[in-house]
Order: structure tokens, then C-alpha cells, then sequence
């Protein structure tokens, strides 16, 4: 079966009439329903559960909800932990020649600039 093009017809996104009919008195009042919800939640002489119910109300068009994630291993396993441990052998015998500094610093400093061989 061949595939067609659509070549006619409403461009995908342009609202039908029945749509356009019930946003036209909301925007000519210029004030939507999450406006008013709003408008409620802020008025402090509405009392407060009246005001809770329309932050409620509102909530879901300001605020996204968190989608929840489950943190898992490797096929669903339990979650592995992996330390990994360093270790630096240190050639304990002293070095000679005029390259060694004799004095306080630290033992990293002492012996800067002498190589091994």
C-alpha cells in the first residue's frame, strides 16, 4: 500500500469552532479560571478553607508533579557499592647525593628534584 501526503485540509493545531467559541468569553473577561483560582488563594478576607481548596484546585496548573523513580541495580538487583582503595609504596631507603635538602619541610619536600635509578 502506498503512503499518501496529506495535502488538504485544517492544519494540525488550529482549534475547531466549538473550541474557539468557549475561549472567546474567557479572554474578552481577561480573566481565566486559574486567574480567579488564584485571585481567591491571595484574598485574605475569603476564609481559609475556601482559600485552601482553591490552591488545591490550582496546584496541578503551576506546580508539575514529581514522577517517582526507583533506583535499582543491575537487572533489578540490589544496588551495588564499590570502593576502591590507593596505595603508594614508598622506596624506604634513604637517597644520597647533593640534591638532598636537610631542614624541616615536609618529607614530600625534602627529597624534591632527586630522582631514583
Amino acid at each position: 500500500m502506498a503512503t499518501r501526503i496529506k495535502t488538504g485540509g485544517r492544519k494540525r493545531g488550529t482549534p475547531n469552532r466549538a473550541t474557539v467559541a468557549r475561549q472567546e468569553p474567557v479572554a474578552a473577561s481577561g480573566l481565566t479560571p486559574l486567574d480567579y483560582l488564584l485571585a481567591v488563594m491571595r484574598d485574605e478576607t475569603v476564609p481559609a478553607a475556601e482559600r485552601m481548596e482553591a490552591a488545591k484546585a490550582a496546584a496541578p496548573y503551576v506546580h508539575p508533579r514529581l514522577a517517582s523513580i526507583e533506583h535499582g541495580g543491575r537487572d533489578g538487583g540490589p544496588i551495588e557499592q564499590v570502593y576502591e582503595v590507593r596505595r603508594t609504596i614508598v622506596d624506604p631507603r634513604p637517597i644520597e647525593g647533593p640534591a638532598v635538602r636537610r631542614s624541616s619541610a615536609t618529607s614530600s619536600d625534602a627529597y624534591e628534584g632527586v630522582r631514583r635509578s
